[in-house]
């Protein structure tokens, strides 16, 4: 009788000496592959014949998907899921998981840093620091001006496992909150001690906006031109969410036009982002390498979580968190 295969496309981490033995224990055939960029025959020939792919963000088109001959379960190394196809998987029968479980409080916490980054304006600061000690005198100009955050009102889009949790740490900040999330339920918001407000109300009364939402087709492009336009002039946006919730050209062209007054970004649309992008040569953005989710403590939680998650598979068993919940009714 063949051995379950398990196939990983692509991997953030240094190795996956671990995987493999946790995999040899329990009688899995393992392969590992950085397939990211990879042609796509030369992914499809890799995993055709896999039982679990484990993804992080080579594309699984509908043609990859449908070239799968016995894959039952697709397994996202991550939260998001735009680069898995899912229709294309349900057709096929095909679970796909996420885990949306892991990196909450990283995500949260370096959320905060990048917000009194960029509201404090640190990184413009630390180039005034070295131009003022080459000069041998202090020159501030390129920092002024700046608020104190205390009594002004941020604002939270997407108050799920993330959101909350800034939620929660602003608390101590004595500022204001508002609150965006049509999909908390009446108990939730009773929970959090909030009342909802809508988007467009948010971003008008708001002196920061964070953003903490999936990428959907509903929240690609969420913050546009539109809605940077009716920001305040002194306002800053944070994104630590997903890169196409915002357009980064009305985002560039907001930020040097003067429409808002900083924003600091963690996540982009193509990743790396391009070296020639604009926000790199404005001074009122604040960039981070995509780190949020990072953490020694995450990085092997996501690990043992999809360990887990391919335990079930062997037993029979769902995995933890299903986003093509349809599938279901196919499986039955």
């Amino acid at each position: 009788m063949a051995r379950t295969k398990v196939v990983v496309t692509d991997y953030i981490e240094a190795d996956l000496k671990w995987e493999s033995e946790e995999m040899e224990k329990r009688g899995v055939a393992f392969e590992a592959y950085q397939l990211k960029f990879a042609p796509q025959a030369e992914l499809i020939a890799k995993i055709r014949d896999a039982d679990v792919v484990v993804v992080n963000m080579a594309p699984m088109t509908e043609g990859v998907i449908g070239a799968l001959e016995q894959c039952r379960l697709i397994i996202r190394h991550g939260i998001g899921y735009d680069n898995v196809d899912l229709k294309a998987a349900t057709r096929k029968g095909i679970r796909v998981a996420n885990i949306p479980d892991y990196c909450p409080d990283e995500v949260a916490e370096h959320t905060v840093a990048l917000m009194l980054a960029s509201w404090r304006k640190l990184f413009v600061s630390l180039e005034v620091l070295k131009e003022s000690s080459r000069k041998g005198q202090w020159d501030f100009q390129r920092c002024y001006p700046i608020f104190k955050l205390s009594g002004k009102t941020v604002g939270i889009v997407g108050c799920g496992r993330i959101g909350s949790r800034v939620l929660q740490r602003m608390r101590g900040f004595d500022v204001n909150l508002l609150v965006c999330d049509p999909y908390l339920s009446p108990e939730r918001r009773r929970e959090l001690g909030i009342e909802t407000v809508y988007l467009e109300t948010l971003l008008q009364q708001s002196d920061i906006v964070t953003l903490h939402t999936s990428l959907t087709p509903e929240t690609r492009g969420l913050i546009g031109e539109r809605q940077l336009r009716v920001m305040k002039k002194t306002a800053h946006l944070i994104n630590t969410s997903r890169g196409p919730v915002v357009d980064a050209g009305a985002l560039a062209q907001a930020l040097r036009e003067g429409w808002i007054a900083g924003a600091a970004i963690d996540v982009y649309e193509k990743e790396p982002p391009d070296p020639e992008m604009e926000l790199f040569r404005l001074d009122s953005a604040t960039l981070a390498p995509h780190l949020g989710w990072y953490s020694e403590e995450s990085g092997w939680d996501i690990r043992s979580k999809i360990v887990e998650d391919i335990e079930r598979f062997l037993k029979g068993q769902p995995p933890r968190f299903v986003v093509n919940k349809e599938v279901e009714e196919l499986l039955k």
